[in-house]
This record gives C-alpha cells, sequence and structure tokens, in this order.
C-alpha cells in the first residue's frame, strides 16, 4: 500500500487513539502540568490498549506494527492536546535499538515493559559541547575487566525521572577524536556516580529535562546494547525513528492549534459575519492545513522507508519530515494565537503555552540549519564548509 494512501487498519487506529485522546484533552495535560506530575493515567491507559508499543515485535509484547503505528498514535494524541513525549523516547528510540539490537535476554527484561508502559526508558545523546554534532560526543566508556567504566555528561534528557533506566550514548576510550565509534549502554539511574539535576526550563511539559553527569559509573559487560564495532549502524537506527516522532510530535500540536482556531474564527463575530468569513482570516488557516498535510506525507513516507529496511532513504526522507513538520507547526500555532487575538494569550484558551512548545520541533533533536546540512550535503551533494 502506497503511505500516501493509508489502509483501514490504520485510519482506524487513528479514529481510536483520537477517542482515547478525546476523552483526557488539553485540559487534562495542562492539570498534570500545573501539579508538577507526570501524565501517568494517559500512559497506562495507553499502555493497556496497546498504543504504546504498537512498533515492537509480537514476540516481546508489541503490537508488530513499525513506526508508522507510532507515528499515528502520536499524532493524533497530539491532535487531541496531550501529546506524550516519552513516546519519542522510550518505545521509539529505545525500544527500537533493543528490539534490532540487543541481546535475547535485554530484549526479554525491556522490550515487554517498554510496549505495556509498565518500564519507560530514557535516551541520553545530548551534550553540553557537542549540540547537534554527535561526532564530538566526548563521553567515555572504558573496559575494566569484564566491566564497562562510564564517565561524561549529558543534557536535555527528558524523563530521567521517571525511567527505569537510560540508555547512554558514549563512544569507547580507543575511538578517535573526529571519527565517531559510538556505543550503547543500558545504565539504572541509581547506579553509583551517576548524576541528575533538573534543568528549569521556560517550557510548560510534563516532561522535565536533565542534565546528566556519570562518574566513573561502573556497568556489567551486558549492559552494553548491541556491538560495540557497528555502533554508529545502531545509533542512527534510533535517530531516524527519534525525527520521524518528532514530526508526528509537531503535526498533532499543528493540527490541535489549527482545529482551535477554526472554531474561534467560524463563531466569533465582530461586525456581521463570522471572522472566519474574511479572507484576512481564512486563508492562512488554509495554508497552515495545507502544509501540515505535505508534512504528514513526507513523515509517512520517512516511516514507511523505515519500516521497509531502507536507513539511508529513510534518513533523508526523517529529516525533510521533521523540517518541513516543525515549520508547519509553528506557523500553525502562530496563526492560531494571532486569529484568537487577545484571547489566545489567556490560559482559558491553552494556546499560548505552544508557543514555546512548537519552537521545540524546530531545535531539536537536530536544529533545522543542521538538517539544511544535511540535505545541501547529502541530497544536492554541495560541498561541506566545515
Amino acid at each position: 500500500m502506497s503511505p500516501a494512501i493509508e489502509s483501514e487498519e490504520h485510519k482506524a487506529l487513528r479514529s481510536a487513539v483520537a477517542a482515547l485522546g478525546k476523552r483526557y484533552g488539553r485540559d487534562y495535560i495542562t492539570r498534570t502540568v500545573a501539579e508538577g506530575r507526570h501524565p501517568t493515567e494517559l500512559w497506562a491507559e495507553a499502555g493497556k490498549l496497546g498504543y504504546l508499543g504498537v512498533n515492537l515485535p509480537e514476540a516481546h509484547g508489541g503490537g508488530g506494527g513499525g513506526i508508522t503505528e507510532l507515528a499515528i498514535v502520536l499524532e493524533e494524541l497530539g491532535a487531541a492536546g496531550c501529546p506524550l513525549l516519552m513516546l519519542v523516547v522510550s518505545p521509539a528510540i529505545c525500544g527500537t535499538v533493543i528490539a534490532r539490537f540487543g541481546t535475547e535476554e535485554q530484549k526479554r527484561a525491556w522490550l515487554p515493559g517498554l510496549a505495556d508502559g509498565t518500564r519507560t526508558m530514557a535516551f541520553g545523546i545530548t551534550e553540553p559541547d557537542a549540540g547537534s554534532n554527535s561526532h564530538r560526543i566526548t563521553t567515555t566508556a572504558r573496559r575494566d575487566g569484564a566491566d564497562w567504566l562510564l564517565s561524561g555528561r549529558k543534557v536535555f534528557i527528558s524523563g530521567v525521572d521517571i525511567a527505569d533506566a537510560v540508555l547512554i550514548v558514549g563512544r569507547t576510550e580507543d575511538a578517535r577524536t573526529g571519527r565517531l565509534k559510538p556505543c550503547l549502554f543500558i545504565v539504572p539511574p541509581d547506579a553509583e556516580g551517576f548524576q541528575r539535576r533538573p534543568i528549569d526550563m521556560e517550557l510548560t511539559a510534563a516532561e522535565k529535562q536533565f542534565e546528566l553527569v556519570l562518574d566513573d559509573v561502573r556497568l556489567p559487560a551486558d549492559a552494553l546494547v548491541g556491538d560495540e564495532d557497528a555502533g554508529l549502524l545502531q545509533l542512527f537506527a534510533g535517530l531516524n525513528p527519534e525525527r520521524i516522532m518528532t514530526a508526528a510530535f509537531a503535526i498533532g500540536m499543528g493540527r490541535y492549534a489549527l482545529g482551535r482556531a477554526v472554531e474561534y474564527a467560524r463563531e466569533r463575530s465582530v461586525w456581521k459575519t463570522p471572522i472566519g468569513a474574511h479572507q484576512a482570516i481564512a486563508h492562512p488557516l488554509a495554508q497552515a492545513h495545507i502544509d501540515l498535510e505535505l508534512a504528514r506525507l513526507m513523515t509517512q513516507k520517512a516511516a514507511h522507508l523505515y519500516d521497509a529496511g531502507d536507513d539511508m532513504g529513510a534518513g533523508e526522507a526523517a529529516n525533510m519530515a521533521k523540517y518541513a513538520a516543525a515549520e508547519a507547526c509553528v506557523k500553525a500555532v502562530d496563526q492560531a494565537v494571532h486569529t484568537l487575538g487577545g484571547n489566545g494569550l489567556t490560559r482559558e484558551f491553552g494556546l499560548a503555552s505552544l508557543i514555546t512548545a512548537a519552537r521545540v520541533a524546530r531545535i531539536a533533536p537536530v536544529s533545522r540549519e543542521m538538517i539544511l546540512n544535511y540535505v545541501s550535503h547529502q541530497s544536492l551533494g554541495l560541498p561541506k564548509s566545515y
């Protein structure tokens, strides 16, 4: 089936997840943020219904689908105003990496819990001095007998406070600077030498961000996921789903904002007709809708290529999808707030907090400028400036 035309199964998944999202809605997320807690009720119910692990293997408790299905789940929850950011991290990145490269023991230990939501895993790649340049990772793993010792720092790591483990990206000690030889480790947050510090964010989200310090954290040999010499392949097997899921996150948020604006523009009358009858209001909203639909098409293409095993093709499409979705989301949110005027900045209408949240998709997990670098070098074959 072409990724441009959704199957009946996918349409059914969309409507089922949309119904779940509608029961919780934006007010639920706003309340959990205000109370300083996590959306545990929605997470647990989504897990029980099989939505969290829809991409994970059936043999280990998942739905046997792919990133295509998981992206649908996140987009529809976002469109209902209650996206689950940890869907990007726990089942999409960590679950995918373990399912593809983990030992049988690691799969048995982690995948059933990640699939039903009873266990959560965070992902640690970003470093204070590396930013979007993963080749500058300095977190180092060195052997000590049969064990590994892990040292370094990570920043902007989501959900460490609720994670049962963090999948940490480091490099082996013998890796030369400039040539990334990544290795991935499952690190329990109560390990000796593992410290976390919350980062005070302006972003209003249930998921908190953390800085991590790893000071000679001792890990057993079986904490390593996959082969230390095939780390780059394993790393990108997690990063492509991350970009696809970020695109789904952005499209869902954009759809939610647009829906609120359209509803308002249909009902709000300043002169004789609803403001939505005026093209100065209607056309920008129509344009936002078109941009979101186009971004969704590229997201579906990226997910389709990834699920078909085309990692190279998926890399290009996932970067383009993430870029397009972030731009569409920011414009949709901006137009929605503008459509509501003063009301767009009130807590009652709940759009103002999305102004900051929408920017996340432009910045994370890789900046829009780095995606433009990728496309100019990889897709167009232009020379590098760095």
